[in-house]
């Protein structure tokens, strides 16, 4: 899979992880905050072009260092 993200996919996948609609309020703010905030915007960038790089690359992590990261995201189960 080689589709670039883009960034609607990823404040849908943000929004749903909240339990949001897309065009909720509590997403709306998230969408109208970054782009007022340029800290977030760079970081939400970031983020876009790791999974991007990801998908283009079919980057395959080690195991033990996905189950890392997700523990760091506080995104373990």
């Amino acid at each position: 899979m080689n589709e670039k993200v883009k960034c609607r996919e990823v404040m849908q996948y943000i929004c749903e992880s909240l339990g949001e609609d897309l065009n909720s309020e509590k997403c709306t703010h998230i969408k109208k905050h970054l782009q007022e905030c340029t800290e977030c915007s760079n970081y939400f960038k970031t983020v876009e072009i790791t999974i991007d790089c990801y998908r283009k690359y079919n980057v395959e992590i080690p195991k033990e260092a996905h189950s890392r990261l997700l523990k760091f995201l506080n995104l373990d189960e």
